[in-house]
Parts: structure tokens; sequence; C-alpha cells
């Protein structure tokens, strides 16, 4: 069984977090990160330890998993080394040989004034894929800090799969700032659908079983683009879940404009960046153009105990508020696929699981 986990709107959806509840209560041999390298951030909490990850999949929370890094993936050697430590799987981890390398002089090129106006994070993943694409970046292979952990990932992850093995592929960011279908030109540097991701790893698309895209119960956006809805004064005051949120948001102190405070409020700032996200309802149009290209199987919906604190620590369904269940209702009805998994909160086994059937 071959499973691949994608941001189905602007990255920021809790795919850490749902990639590493599958980690522990499927229990894969394999787990892959995929992607484009370390310019998106990916939180998890293991043992009370909250993790933000840039290279290792969040995934490794499972100590009995292969970890590998794809061929597609960009690599940031001094950060990988860090999360090599800093989690603890130094003997369990490989990197794809052919892994292009981010080094000094493509940081120095991503804090352009173009990058900034695009919003890019400064990790040096542009201007190394486009080394890329020029034919002048060099691998992983070359390195000898990287010595221990060279594979062919596609080896490994093709043998797995041929032994009846189960691999969990992680990909990163989200639908919405795929080089391809985003908004170009405010978009990452190469696509970021569940079919790159399964490319990034060197399993064909005939392997894939099952895609899971990941959705916020909301919508929220971190960096430059001028085409997204963002909530407005006026949308807030019509709305009485976003108009709670606020008031509650007043409550704790924090200041600023609605959309700031409700940010805040939210918990929602950058795991890379550091900038506080912009906040917008859910959008069912994009959610829907990315569940179709993605393939998506099934939807996976997170911090939906963010916008109904009623509903946090709940993991089952009957226990969830007519208001939640209502919200879930309609993002099913309008993308024509059922969510089988629900994020009420932090812990890794905050989950609404109904992927045999819903009660």
């Amino acid at each position: 069984m071959v499973s691949v986990v994608v941001g189905g709107h602007y990255g920021d959806e809790g795919k850490g977090k749902m990639v590493s509840y599958l980690a522990l209560k499927d229990k894969p041999a394999y787990i892959g990160r995929a992607g484009v390298g370390p310019n998106a951030g990916h939180t998890v909490y293991k043992d009370g330890k909250k993790y933000g990850l840039r290279m290792i999949t969040c995934g490794f929370v499972n100590p009995n998993s292969h970890l590998l890094i794809g061929a597609g993936v960009l690599v940031d050697i001094q950060r990988f080394l860090e999360e090599v430590e800093m989690t603890g799987v130094g003997d369990r981890i490989k990197v794809d040989r052919r892994c292009a390398v981010i080094e000094q002089e493509h940081k120095d090129a991503d804090h352009s004034a173009n990058s900034k106006k695009i919003g890019t994070t400064g990790s040096g993943c542009g201007p190394a894929n486009a080394a890329r694409v020029n034919r002048v970046a060099r691998q992983a292979k070359d390195f000898k800090e990287l010595e221990g952990y060279i594979a062919d990932v596609p080896q490994l992850i093709n043998d797995a799969i041929d032994g009846g093995e189960d691999v969990l592929i992680e990909a990163s960011q989200g639908f919405g700032l795929s080089l391809y279908y985003g908004n170009y030109p405010y978009v990452t540097s190469k696509d970021t659908s569940a079919s790159t991701a399964a490319a990034d790893m060197g399993v064909g698309p005939t392997r894939v079983n099952d895609v899971y895209v990941i959705f916020k119960a909301y919508m929220s956006r971190v960096g430059e683009d001028p085409y997204i809805h963002y909530l407005t004064d006026e949308e807030v005051e019509k709305s009485s879940m976003w108009t709670a949120l606020l008031e509650r948001a007043k409550a704790e102190g924090h200041e600023g404009t609605t959309n700031e405070m409700l940010a805040k409020h939210l918990g929602e700032v950058g795991t890379v960046t550091g900038r506080p996200r912009k906040i917008g309802s859910f959008d069912y149009d994009l959610a829907r153009y990315s569940s179709r290209v993605n393939g998506a199987t099934q939807i996976c919906i997170t911090c939906l105990d963010k916008l109904f604190p009623e509903c946090s620590g709940v993991k089952d369904y009957d226990r969830l508020s007519e208001d939640a269940i209502s919200h879930v209702g309609g993002i099913e009805e309008k993308l024509g696929v059922k969510a089988t998994l629900i994020s009420t909160g932090p812990d890794v086994f905050d989950v609404v699981d109904f992927r045999d059937g819903r009660e």
C-alpha cells in the first residue's frame, strides 16, 4: 500500500500532524519526504516536545520506520544534519544520491528584490532549482558530509513495495503554491501535486493506492499573493463563528487589524518564516480543483478545534458539535470527496478516524 499526503490549499494545512498520525497508526515500513526542500516547515509533537522540521519527514515519530529523502528534494546539508541530531534518526535515514544541494550562493540569490516581491522564504530553493535545471547544481553524492546517508531511494522504496510493505510519502507546501497550478508568479519553484510527490520518490503512478489531500478548516497563507481573498471586517461581522473568534482574540489581549487578531488567536505563524499568516474563509473552488488534480481518494480536515473549541480533543464523530459536523459536511458536499480524517487538536492522536466507514 502506497499513500501520498499533500496539501490542498496554500501549505500550513497540518500535513505534519497527519503524517505523524498515519506513521504511528498505520506503521508504514518506509516514509519518504518529497516536495521542494527546506522552504517548507512541518510541525509535529513527540513525547510532549515540539519539532519544526524542514528536511526530515514528520513520520520520524515512528521509531521503526525507515526514513527517506527523495531525489526530487533539495537538501540543505547543515539543516539536514541538525535535524538528524535533533531527532536521533541517523541510523535509519537515507538521502537519494541525486538530490541537488543548496549552497550559500543560492541562499544569497534568494534575498534578491524579486524574491522579496513574491515572498520567498530565503532558503535558497528557487535559485538551487534554477541551477538544477541549468545542470550546474551539485548533488548529494558529491558531499563528504552526507557520505553515510547516501542511497538509491527509488530502489529501496520499490523493493519495499514489491515485498508488500507499506509506504507513506509526505509532500510539502500546498497545491495553491504549485509552479504549474498556483497563482503565478506567487508560487514555489516546482509543482506541489501528488503526481510530483510520487515522482520525487521514484514511485510510478500505478503504484499509488491512496492520495490524502489535507485541508485546514479555514484558509491561511504566508507570503505575498494579491489574488487571494482574505477575511474583511464586514465578512467577520456577518459571521457568528468569526465574530465569536474575534471576541476571544480581543479577550486574550491581541491587537492590530481584525485579520491580525484572528491570526494571533488561531496561532497562525509560519514555521519557516515566523511571519503571521493571513486568514480567510475556506476556499471551496480551489479545494475542489485541488482534489481533482491531485486525484484525492480521501480528504483530511485539520484545525477543526480552532474554529469550534468545543471539539477540542474529540476522537469520535458523534461527539463533534452540530456546527462542526455541518462545516465538514459542507466541505464534503462541495468537493465530492469524503473526509475520513479530522484533526481536533495538537496531540498526534487528536483525530477522528473513520477510514473504515462512518458510524
